[in-house]
C-alpha cells in the first residue's frame, strides 16, 4: 500500500493526505494555499481505499495520521513538523524549490 501512496504524490509538488473533519488538516491546507500553492488533497474519509492508505501513512511514521503532507515528493510530515517549517522560514523555500509555488513577495 505504501506504493499507492508514492503513486498518489508521483509529479505533484504538494500532496496532502487529509479528513474532512480534521481542523488541522484544514489549517495546513490554509496555510500551504496562502502562499499560492495547489495542493493536492486527498480526503481519506470520502475514497474508497482510505482506511488503507491511512495505514500506509502510519507504516510511513505519520503520527496522527493526518494531515500527512508531502511536498516534492518527500514525506514532510503532519502538522507539527509543517508548522515548525513555517516558523523556520522554511516552508516557502521549500515550495519554491518543488515548484509549488515560483515567486513568493513577503509584503502581502
Amino acid at each position: 500500500m505504501i506504493d499507492v501512496v508514492t503513486g498518489l504524490v508521483a509529479e505533484k509538488p504538494v500532496v496532502i493526505f487529509s479528513k474532512s473533519s480534521c481542523c488541522m488538516s484544514h489549517s495546513i491546507n490554509s496555510l500551504i494555499c496562502s502562499f499560492g500553492a495547489n495542493p493536492t488533497v486527498y480526503e481519506l474519509d470520502q475514497i474508497p481505499n482510505g482506511r488503507q492508505i491511512e495505514r500506509a501513512l502510519l507504516q510511513l511514521g505519520c503520527q496522527p495520521t493526518v494531515p500527512a503532507v508531502f511536498i516534492g515528493q518527500e514525506f514532510i510530515g503532519g502538522a507539527n513538523e509543517v508548522m515548525s517549517l513555517q516558523v523556520r522560514n522554511e516552508l516557502v523555500p521549500l515550495l519554491i524549490r518543488s515548484k509549488a509555488i515560483w515567486i513568493w513577495n513577503k509584503s502581502k
